[in-house]
């Protein structure tokens, strides 16, 4: 891949960050997008968080609540407004790791704060989802205190990391001149929320910017890359020591052993599953 030069608001972003360890960065303030003038109040701590390995099974159910609890995988995601600290505090008391779902990129209309959020930050809708439209992330500054508080939940409840999803908005139709380096900028904010709080966070979905995200992202969620022959783009994850997590689909799929040889040649943990996300998974490579 070739690498972008960094625009001038890049290099200010990261020269902010030098001082600190890439992989932990403490966000400037808790509201607040990431370029604004020094605050003289206290910044937060830098926690250590867990981050999940290339060897740790993965399953997911976003729907058909509540979630199956006796799970043989290692790491569950599950919704964050839709799971209870109680089932985060029993997925924990059975030896699982939980990855919260955060939709940070597109505005759903039953969510709890979906009136909250600006008319005109509001864009196409996504197509496929219903209920579902793009936010304009060039204005986040209008919506960051909302986003946090959707990390704060999750820091509240107990999840050990977040899936982050529609970070990609600048390769999609979403009604907004979103850039390259615009989309950068956001997903550098959005790891930082995760981080401040005690949380890892995965890249879902953007090989495209693996090279800026790699550094602060902790691990790769990624949709349908066998039927787009994608994969290979997350490698630079396991060589880092970090986990990759593949879904395919039973819409594009009749089984796993389609694609599990391969995963496991690239050392992703995969799972085919129902588009809906409920809890039925047919795993690669452990007895579900």
């Amino acid at each position: 891949m070739q690498k972008r030069p960094l625009s001038p608001i890049l290099a200010l972003f990261f020269l902010l960050f030098s001082c600190s360890p890439l992989k932990k960065i403490t966000e400037p303030t808790v509201d607040s997008p990431p370029i604004t003038p020094a605050s003289t109040s206290p910044q937060p701590t830098e926690a250590a968080y867990w981050s999940p390995s290339p060897d740790d099974t993965f399953q997911i159910q976003l729907s058909d609540y509540p979630p199956k609890m006796d799970i043989a995988a290692k790491v569950i995601e599950v919704d964050l407004t839709e799971t209870s600290a109680a089932m985060v505090r029993f997925f924990h008391d059975n030896g699982k790791k939980v990855v919260c779902y955060i939709n940070a990129g597109a505005w759903e209309e039953y969510r709890p704060d979906a009136r909250d959020f600006p008319a005109d930050v509001i864009g196409n809708a996504y197509d496929g989802w219903e209920g579902e439209f793009w936010l304009d992330i060039n204005r986040y500054e209008e919506f960051a205190h909302l986003i946090s508080a959707r990390f704060d939940l999750a820091a509240s409840k107990g999840c050990d990391g977040v899936d982050a999803d529609n970070i990609n908005g600048f390769q999609q139709d979403t009604g907004f001149d979103i850039s390259f380096d615009d989309q950068v900028v956001y997903n550098l904010w959005i790891a930082s929320l995760a981080h401040a709080r005690g949380m890892s966070i995965g890249l879902k979905n953007n090989h495209s910017q693996l090279d800026e995200l790699i550094e602060v992202f902790d691990f790769a969620v990624i949709e349908d890359c066998a039927v787009f022959g994608e994969c290979g783009n997350y490698a630079p994850f396991i060589q880092q020591g970090k986990a990759v997590f593949q879904i395919e689909y039973t819409d594009r799929f009749d089984s796993a052993a389609a694609f599990c040889g391969q995963s496991r040649q690239n050392g992703y943990s995969a799972i085919l599953k129902n588009r809906s996300l409920d809890a039925w998974v047919e795993p690669c490579g452990y007895d579900y």
